[in-house]
């Protein structure tokens, strides 16, 4: 199954892109060749560029500390597990000191690095980093691997405690929905959410096989789905086909 993630509020959306730029990051520091390290490079550049809201830690913060009182309310329910309750809020505590300990924006710390900062600069330009534009970095590719590696992780430090909490938050997000089997009849549903609570995350899972791709608009009040097929030129367009998937509102 092909899983689609529909964010419904702009929260939701900056911690989804961060966390597919986090695990590209991780995936481009784990390789060897020097081309793949450059890319991890600009994906580093990339996370600096959407993690750069002021607001964005109070919101992680307020987030974690929603999610440890909610679940500290399940204390001395005899349905739940209190060592597995425990460890729960001792992560959300973990992740909460450790962010709060970092200063500033996200990746503020590596603005005061003149080599990151200058290759920064010249990665927005088309071939901005040919070797003689940027000499220092053209002479850093041709470290061995394990010594950009290295660089690398020293780098991304900083950035652990913003990619470990946000992992954490849309983790129990996702957990918190329940799927259930519909069709889009026709090609296309129409629902209206519950009213008194507030979803955050839309999630849908479409057989591969069906050739489908949804064109998703959701607001607090309705979800609307279309379900395009995509034909021999790249154009999508709409198919009238009964379309089953699962989806899963997470709250």
């Amino acid at each position: 199954m092909i899983l689609y993630e529909y964010p419904l509020n702009e929260r939701i959306r900056t911690y989804l892109r961060l966390q597919q730029l986090f695990s590209r990051l991780g995936q481009l520091i784990g390789r060897d060749q020097a081309l793949d390290h450059h890319f991890a490079l600009t994906t580093l550049f990339e996370i600096m560029e959407v993690g750069a809201r002021s607001e964005l830690k109070s919101e992680v913060l307020k987030d974690l500390e929603r999610q440890k009182q909610v679940f500290s309310a399940y204390r001395g329910n005899p349905a739940i597990s209190e060592k597995a309750l425990d460890g729960l809020i001792a992560q959300l505590d973990h992740h909460f000191e450790a962010l709060n300990e970092v200063v500033g924006k996200m990746g503020q710390s590596l603005t005061e690095h003149d080599f990151l900062m200058a290759l920064r600069s010249r990665v927005a330009i088309p071939g901005g980093t040919c070797e003689f534009d940027l000499p220092a970095y053209h002479a850093w590719r041709h470290h061995d691997a394990a010594s950009r590696t290295q660089d690398l992780a020293q780098w991304t430090l900083p950035l652990a405690p913003w990619a470990q909490a946000i992992q954490q938050l849309l983790q129990m997000l996702r957990e918190s929905g329940a799927s259930q089997k519909v069709m889009a009849t026709g090609g296309q549903l129409q629902q209206n959410l519950p009213q008194g609570r507030t979803f955050q995350l839309l999630r849908l899972k479409i057989d591969p096989s069906l050739g489908i791709t949804p064109e998703i608009s959701c607001n607090r009040l309705l979800v609307v789905i279309r379900m395009m097929r995509q034909q021999s030129d790249g154009k999508l367009v709409a198919t009238t086909d009964d379309v089953p998937f699962e989806m899963t509102l997470c709250a």
